[in-house]
């Protein structure tokens, strides 16, 4: 989970920087950069209340975190490529989302396919559980050994 930490919060500087740039903001027809920041500084906020206290964040949670991040790139840097001339976007800053992003998708990667093998062993987990009300393997067979034998009833 360190390993996600440091991946975010190196994604996380790129949103500042571009917070923080002034010539980004002041351009008019600019704003929806200024909204795909945001949502960025947003799900990075949901980030550190996830983990705040040194808390591990959960698997499942992680991965819809990243996963919306990892969106947020994609679209800020499609964005940021289309209007870079218009709106005065350096050229390091587009260098630096797209480090960041690279980053985000291999993180999400790894907290989806935990999130896959945890939605998998509760599956099995609920599956036996399910097995053991059933009798096991009796249950399967139609039933449990109960000690008497049935004879049918007729001409005999």
């Amino acid at each position: 989970m360190t390993r996600f930490r440091l991946h975010l919060l190196a994604a996380l500087a790129v949103a500042g920087f571009f917070v923080s740039a002034p010539a980004f903001a002041q351009v008019s027809g600019c704003q929806e950069g200024q909204k795909i920041i945001a949502e960025r500084r947003s799900l990075s906020e949901q980030f550190a209340k996830l983990t705040q206290g040194g808390k591990k964040i959960d698997a499942r949670s992680a991965c819809s975190l990243f996963t919306k991040l990892a969106t947020n790139g994609e679209v800020g840097q499609k964005w940021m490529t289309e209007n870079k001339d218009w709106c005065q976007i350096p050229d390091q800053a587009l260098q630096e989302l797209a480090q960041a992003h690279k980053q985000v998708t291999k993180v999400k990667g790894d907290a989806c396919q935990a999130a896959a093998k945890m939605a998998e062993m509760e599956k099995r987990a609920k599956q036996q559980a399910q097995q053991g009300q059933q009798g096991g393997m009796a249950g399967k067979m139609g039933g449990g050994l109960t000690g008497t034998l049935s004879v049918p009833k007729g001409a005999m």
